[in-house]
C-alpha cells in the first residue's frame, strides 16, 4: 500500500508540475481538492452512506486537513520552478521534522541520536539546494516550509486512525481545500488550452484520491516505523518521471543531498523500531 501510494504521489506531483506551466497554481489546487473529492465520494459511496461523514474528533481532522492544503499548496508553487527530484528531497525531511516535533508534541525526548540524525539531514538538504550559490532557488524555502506541515499532517494521520474509519478521514481531507479556493476562483480562473490538460486535471485528482486512501488504510495496519521507510521509493519514481516527463537530469549535488536525507531518514525510523529497553 505505501509503495503504491509512492507512485499515485508521484504522478500527483508530475501532474501538478505540468498543469502550472499553463494555469494559475490556485486553480490547479482547486482542482486537485475537486476532483479528488469527486472520486472520494463515488468510492466511499457516502450519498448512501452519509454517516461516513461523521468524524469522532472534528477538530482534529480540520487541523489535519488544513495542514495538508499548506502542504500542497507550498509543494505546488515550488514545483514550478524546482525539479520533480528536488522537491522530493526536500520532502524527506519529514521523518527527520517528525523527529524534532516529538518532543513538544508527543513528550518524547529527543536525544543525541535523533539530533545527530537531524543535523546531518538539514546538511543534506543544504548540499541538495546550495545556498549561497547561484544554483539556489529561493523557492526552495517555501517547500521546506510545505514539508514541516506534511510532517504536522502526518502526525494528525497517526493520531486519527484510533478514532475514524479510513473512508471518513480521507472524505475530511478533501474539505479545507474545497472551501478555501472555491470562492476564489472567479478572480484566477484560466480555461484549460487543451483536451489534454484536461485529462491531466483529472488524473491528479484520481492520484490524490488513490494515493491519500492508500496512506490512511496502511496506517491502520501497520505502525509508523514500519511504514516510513516504503517512503524513499517515490524518489525513484520522480527521478524517472522528471526525466520522462521534463527532461530533468539532477545534478550530482542533488543526488548527493538526496542520498545524506534518505539516510538520516532511514537511521531515524530504525532507531525508532528498537525495542525501548534498549533505547
Amino acid at each position: 500500500m505505501m509503495c503504491a501510494a509512492m507512485v499515485c504521489f508521484t504522478g500527483l506531483d508530475s501532474s501538478a508540475k505540468f498543469l502550472g506551466r499553463v494555469l494559475p497554481t490556485v486553480e490547479v489546487v482547486w482542482a486537485r481538492y475537486v476532483v479528488a473529492s469527486v472520486f472520494t465520494l463515488f468510492v466511499t459511496r457516502a450519498f448512501t452512506r452519509p454517516r461516513i461523514l461523521v468524524s469522532a474528533r472534528p477538530g482534529l481532522q480540520l487541523v489535519r486537513s488544513a495542514l495538508l492544503f499548506g502542504s500542497t499548496l507550498a509543494n505546488f508553487l515550488a514545483l514550478r520552478q524546482l525539479q520533480l527530484a528536488e522537491t522530493s528531497t526536500i520532502g524527506f525531511l519529514q521523518p527527520i521534522f517528525v523527529a524534532l516535533m516529538a518532543g513538544p508534541l508527543l513528550g518524547e525526548r529527543v536525544g543525541g541520536a535523533r539530533l545527530a540524525a537531524i543535523g546531518v539531514g538539514f546538511l543534506g538538504v543544504l548540499i541538495a539546494t546550495r545556498p549561497g550559490t547561484s544554483a539556489f532557488q529561493p523557492v526552495a524555502l517555501l517547500s521546506i516550509a510545505g514539508t514541516a506541515c506534511s510532517a504536522l499532517y502526518a502526525l494528525a494521520t497517526r493520531r486519527l486512525a484510533a478514532h475514524d474509519a479510513p473512508e471518513t478521514t480521507l472524505l475530511w481531507t478533501q474539505i479545507v481545500g474545497v472551501v478555501v479556493l472555491t470562492p476564489l476562483l472567479p478572480w484566477v480562473w484560466v480555461t484549460p488550452p487543451d483536451a489534454w490538460s484536461w485529462a491531466v486535471m483529472a488524473g491528479m485528482g484520481f492520484f490524490a484520491s488513490l494515493g491519500h486512501g492508500l496512506l490512511i488504510w496502511a496506517h491502520r495496519r501497520a505502525p509508523a516505523p514500519v511504514l516510513t521507510p516504503f517512503n524513499y521509493t517515490q524518489l525513484i519514481w520522480m527521478i524517472v518521471a522528471g526525466a520522462l516527463f521534463f527532461g530533468d537530469r539532477p545534478p550530482a549535488a542533488t543526488l548527493l543531498g538526496a542520498g545524506l536525507v534518505v539516510g538520516c531518514g532511514w537511521f531515524l525510523v530504525m532507531y525508532e523500531r528498537r525495542p525501548r529497553a534498549v533505547v
